[in-house]
């Protein structure tokens, strides 16, 4: 079985390595493909003191397979383990260890291959892509793991009867689905899928496994908006209090796929949604104290109608989806001014897209007087994905760098963090050091707060 730490060094960690095991591991090839692999070892813990390696495969935990990280998470929660593992060089070995609750295995397990979406939205962002577009803005995910861990909607069209109870079983709650429309046949033609048709079927069993789960609509003009909003709405109402929330979401388009086959909402087709939404929210307060249906701040730009109150999102939990994240600037604006410091005789630039811009003009001299420095907005036009596209997370470097222009000593240029991903690449791929470079002079900050980002000297 190979060479392993003393009981002594395991009872350092109140855990205990037996030898030999009690019973011979059995890794079956197909096992081997569909398992865990592990990316790192914490210092001083127990796969440490064990002498595992960084690329061993987790197979089964007292019996039971490893399919991903949250089986792994899910099965490390006991305390009398048995791992059966493969290790890189195709060695099967069995750990028996014993625990006090609360001390950790130390096994940081690799990423997770992402489960593809199964479906072909007739509003499908990769659609949208421009044929230069890195690499994983082409994937089509819809991984109820990533559902559960980070909150992406997923449309639950992948999963089998298998597949649902194993959320149910390991009780993976919150889920965040996408329903778009509750009529079997409109969600089939919308996501191009005949699965899609058991929705209401499938989070019926979910909410009878004890799960909660947060629903959004893209809403598509003459797709599921008018009667089809009204009957979606009533059928996830009519599910009772497991269905947290339902939020309201305009279809958001590309120049590569606009009117192929989606159109954009208009004004009125905007408005007339916000309106549906908010006989939904009174129904909501009388009956369960909380507004429940929310229209995201979009549909109220494009309505032309004024952002809602902080009160409106009640605790705030859908920010991420666009649902109160032009509130939570205003009210992190006011909050933060007080807090920037001096920049007299600089230019502040402030770069952002077109849907926020009037709000940030309408706080430029309150931020002049706060700095002392002279402040201006750069709408930035998106070329890149096309002028339908007007939000600052989505602005490409390039375009960015042609609407500034010429930098000057003294500039400071704040650009919204959420227009860089996590490696400091704007959605155009271009590098943040590239995007420096080519201003010259100027002082660039990032943050996703205007006065987050001033004050981070």
């Amino acid at each position: 079985m190979g060479a392993g730490p003393s009981s002594q060094n395991c009872r350092a960690h109140k855990a205990r390595l037996a030898f030999p095991p009690a019973r011979a591991p059995t890794v079956s090839p197909a096992e081997v493909l569909i398992v865990v692999r592990i990316a790192e070892i914490e210092a001083g813990s127990i796969a440490d003191e064990l002498n595992l390696e960084i690329g061993t495969r987790i197979v089964r935990i007292n019996g039971e397979r490893v399919r991903d990280g949250i089986d792994l998470t899910f099965l490390l929660a006991d305390t009398e383990l048995e791992i059966e593992t493969m290790s890189p060089e195709g060695e099967a070995v069995v750990y028996e260890i014993e625990r006090d609750p609360g001390t950790p295995v130390g096994i940081v397990p690799a990423p997770d291959a992402i489960r593809e979406c199964a479906n072909k939205c007739v509003f499908c962002f990769i659609d949208g892509n421009p044929k230069d577009a890195r690499p994983t803005l082409w994937l089509r995910d819809d991984d109820f793991r990533l559902s559960f861990t980070y909150g992406s909607y997923v449309t639950l069209t992948n999963l089998g009867p298998k597949g649902l109870q194993r959320l149910i079983d390991q009780k993976l709650s919150p889920l965040y689905v996408s329903v778009h429309a509750t009529e079997p046949e409109v969600r089939e033609r919308i996501l191009v899928n005949e699965r899609a048709g058991m929705i209401m079927d499938q989070l019926r069993d979910l909410i009878a496994g004890g799960l909660t789960v947060h629903t959004q609509i893209v809403l598509c003009p003459e797709w599921n908006d008018g009667a089809h909003l009204d009957r979606t709405i009533e059928d996830l109402w009519g599910l009772g209090p497991s269905i947290q929330s339902l939020s309201v979401v305009p279809v958001g388009l590309t120049k590569y796929n606009v009117n192929r086959p989606v159109r954009h909402l208009l004004p009125g087709e905007a408005a007339a949604a916000i309106d549906r939404v908010d006989e939904a929210r009174r129904r909501g307060f009388a009956e369960r104290d909380l507004g429940w249906c929310y229209s995201a701040d979009e549909m109220y730009l494009t309505a032309g109608r004024p952002i809602p109150d902080i009160a409106y999102y009640d605790d705030g939990a859908l920010y991420e989806n666009g649902v109160g994240a032009v509130r939570r600037f205003i009210e992190g604006f006011a909050a933060g001014l007080a807090g920037v410091p001096d920049y007299s005789g600089q230019r502040i630039r402030l770069v952002t897209g077109r849907s926020m811009s009037p709000f940030l003009r309408d706080r430029s001299e309150a931020l002049a007087q706060a700095t002392g420095a002279a402040v201006e907005v750069v709408e930035v036009r998106n070329d890149y994905f096309g002028e339908t596209v007007t939000i600052a997370g989505l602005l490409g470097g390039r375009d960015i760098l042609g609407a500034l222009g010429e930098s000057r000593v003294g500039d400071v240029i704040v650009v919204p963090a959420e227009a860089l991903n996590s490696e400091d690449a704007f959605i155009d791929n271009l590098p943040r050091t590239e995007f420096v470079a080519a201003l010259g002079p100027a002082t660039v900050r990032t943050g996703y707060e205007i006065t987050e980002a001033l004050a981070a000297q």
